[in-house]
């Protein structure tokens, strides 16, 4: 078991400290310029100031920060370790016989608290946060947010029933032309409802059926019950909010939401789930590469260079960027399904991780 000493201490307080204030500092500056681009639309859209400040940028500096934490993590490790190599105080610890790999330790401490908070947040409180955050941007930024399927819509409801819209009307939740078909356990269709137009009327998953008919086989025999001019009130599991997508709706569930969301959708056989499924598992790793740039910003800046902080800063944020655009890069990739999920979420990490295992390597002892 590892010993906490006071230089550890020393290391993970100003760890901490320096994250928070570099947090902080890009927090303002993204704010400042995020006022500058929007500034026109809240206008325009006559909201209040106690909405945009509470509904909006409460929320947005929680999610830029979810973004950005890996790179302010980066940026902090670097501008104190280059601190404390100018003033010659890692020569110093590594005199004292604590080797380069002991060192690591309490950064990897300090990393961990901010890992484990970002892993909180990306998980539970900003989709929690985005929940407020992007209806506000839905009714008072951005137009034309509402991608509905409104043609030839098929849904799978369970494994043993099939529905099939022709057309969809949003306005006044009216499908055209439904048809819902029951299969046996040997996928054999066995009865089958058509119905000219149907009706939503609500929770819990209710709708009215007008102008029907049903279809049931016995064998090779069909019966048809004829119900044109009638109306049938019944149970069929799915919502209007089904057959809408709402823009960056991924952002908003929670992780828990997402899992049955996805669970959901593939079992009725719904395609266009990979823009989900690329966000479920950035959530989890950002957090983790906060453990690899961690390590990358300090083999970088424990030497002692002339160009002294400077230099490591810039270094620091050339790797940063670097990280970032890989990133999206990849996840571009991902969405578009040239990648898979999991490789194309994670493949930022293994590489940045190798060159940490190099750093760490060539490091001075």
């Amino acid at each position: 078991m590892i010993r906490i000493k006071i230089i550890d201490k020393y290391i993970i307080r100003n760890y901490i400290k320096t994250f928070l204030f570099t947090a902080l500092i890009f927090s303002l500056i993204s704010v400042v310029i995020d006022i500058s681009e929007k500034l026109d639309n809240f206008i325009r859209s006559q909201a209040a100031v106690s909405d945009v400040a509470l509904h909006y940028y409460v929320h947005f500096i929680a999610f830029i920060n979810g973004m950005l934490w890996p790179l302010f993590a980066l940026i902090s490790v670097i501008f104190f370790t280059s601190r404390l190599a100018k003033n010659s105080e890692i020569i110093s610890i590594l005199n004292a016989g604590v080797s380069f790999r002991r060192m690591i330790v309490p950064y990897m401490v300090a990393a961990g608290i901010v890992s484990g908070f970002h892993m909180l947040a990306n998980h539970i409180l900003i989709p929690l946060g985005s929940k407020i955050r992007i209806p506000f941007e839905n009714q008072f930024i951005w137009q034309n947010t509402d991608e509905s399927r409104t043609r030839h819509i098929h849904l799978m409801l369970d494994p043993q029933n099939k529905l099939y819209i022709r057309n969809y009307r949003q306005r006044d939740s009216t499908a055209l032309d439904l048809r819902l078909e029951s299969y046996n356990e040997n996928a054999e269709l066995v009865s089958f409802v058509e119905a000219k137009r149907a009706f939503w009327k609500g929770e819990p998953n209710h709708w009215q059926l007008k102008d029907y008919i049903v279809h049931t086989f016995e064998g090779t025999r069909e019966h048809l019950e004829n119900k044109i001019g009638a109306e049938l009130d019944t149970t069929i599991d799915i919502t209007p909010k089904d057959l809408t997508l709402v823009k960056n709706q991924q952002q908003f569930m929670t992780s828990s939401e997402l899992r049955e969301f996805l669970q959901k959708q593939r079992s009725r056989g719904i395609g266009g789930t990979r823009i989900f499924e690329t966000e479920l598992y950035r959530r989890t790793s950002e957090p983790i590469s906060i453990f690899i740039l961690t390590i990358i910003g300090m083999a970088v800046a424990s030497r002692k260079t002339r160009g002294g902080l400077g230099l490591h800063l810039a270094i620091g944020i050339s790797i940063g960027a670097l990280f970032i655009v890989l990133s999206r890069f990849t996840m571009t990739f991902t969405n578009s399904e040239s990648l898979g999920p999991v490789l194309g979420v994670w493949l930022p990490n293994i590489i940045f991780g190798t060159v940490a295992l190099y750093l760490v390597r060539i490091a001075q002892k």
